[in-house]
């Protein structure tokens, strides 16, 4: 029976020794435990400097209470609440151990009278909920966002294709047009050769015509004249016969 009740006292002591974090992490946040690993720890505000015995002894050495954030000794100090299960808190270390539960896991209180219940747990359900939730429609908008991606991906596949098409008869109608241009500019080329020997063919005609013309236009003047001659001829005849 002794042997049982020395048991159960040293499982309380034990529960009771295991109530209040270390005095190398209380009340430190885990991004601040590197600067107060040194041997001796300097105040934030640069007013002095500390060593790692002083750490939360309960007595305020800097005014800014660098040296007891787990403890109430300086009102200026932040106590941090690791809150495991819940959301992380910071609150001044007035109100460390004044019988009031400022954190849900109790840490604050952990040399009061007061019993503070670890409430992290409940606490952080709707928290978790809403984060299960914001991770369902996360993942939900990054699989429409896929699809979208893919579609996307397809579409510009798809216009890729039809820009190469468009292109391979762009050049095949470039061809066609060339072939066009060379046919037009050989008939133009015919109509000209055609109308140069036209035009030399009717001015041939015209000045054989006029060529014409002037002999015609001569013939009777000869005929004239040789009437004329036979007449005067015939006249003097007729003179001398007479005389």
């Amino acid at each position: 029976m002794r042997v049982l009740a020395l048991l159960l006292l040293l499982w309380i002591s034990a529960a009771a020794t295991a109530s209040r974090p270390p005095l190398e992490t209380l009340g430190i946040p885990p991004q601040d435990e590197a600067y107060y690993r040194g041997g001796v720890i300097k105040c934030r505000d640069g007013s002095g400097k500390f060593t790692r015995d002083q750490l939360n002894d309960d007595f305020c050495d800097c005014p800014d209470g660098t040296d007891e954030p787990g403890t109430s000794a300086c009102p200026e100090a932040k106590f941090y609440c690791k809150n495991t299960g819940h959301s992380p808190i910071t609150i001044f270390s007035s109100r460390v151990n004044d019988g009031i539960c400022d954190c849900c896991d109790g840490s604050d209180e952990y040399g009061s009278n007061g019993t503070c219940k670890n409430t992290c747990w409940e606490a952080g359900k709707a928290a978790r909920e809403k984060l299960k939730k914001k991770v369902a429609t996360y993942k939900s908008g990054v699989v429409i966002r896929n699809q979208e991606v893919e579609k996307a991906e397809l579409a510009i596949a798809k216009d890729e294709a039809e820009l190469t098409k468009l292109k391979g008869e762009e050049k095949i109608l470039q061809g066609l047009v060339d072939k066009l241009k060379e046919q037009k500019r050989l008939i133009e080329k015919a109509e000209e050769e055609e109308r140069l020997i036209k035009e030399k063919e009717e001015k041939r005609i015209k000045e054989e015509a006029e060529k014409q013309a002037a002999e015609e236009n001569k013939a009777p003047d000869a005929s004239q004249e040789a009437d004329s001659q036979d007449t005067n001829e015939k006249a003097q005849e007729d003179e001398s016969k007479v005389g």
